[in-house]
């Protein structure tokens, strides 16, 4: 269970991070992939920050994750201006790939396929 704290933080940490990627995710990944945040989990010591992404059009999901973490530089020091007056500590940003709507879709298929 995630107190409040962790909640209000990962809410903060979201929009921030969807700004973000908004405005600089060309300079990171290209202008091809559409990247969305799908969800933000912060660590019971507010830490790190477990970013979920969403990646469409792209045959390779992951190499968007590899280019962010190639700019993890960039990302801090963003970051760290947007919440620099909510936090003391700045966390460290993990990426994942979040692929449940791909999950979704396939599953949508297969009952499809069933008729």
């Amino acid at each position: 269970m995630e107190s409040k704290r962790q909640l209000q933080i990962a809410s903060i940490v979201k929009r921030n991070i969807s700004e973000l990627l908004q405005q600089e995710g060309i300079y990171f990944y290209g202008s091809t992939p559409f990247v969305t945040v799908t969800d933000v989990k912060m660590t019971s010591d507010l830490g790190i920050a477990k970013i979920y992404l969403s990646v469409f059009n792209v045959k390779d999901k992951d190499e968007v994750v590899k280019e962010l973490c190639k700019n993890m530089k960039r990302v801090k020091h963003v970051m760290g201006r947007k919440l620099a007056r909510h936090m003391r500590k700045m966390p460290n940003y993990a990426f994942y790939v979040d692929d449940m709507l791909d999950e979704m879709e396939h599953v949508d298929k297969i009952f499809n396929d069933l008729d």
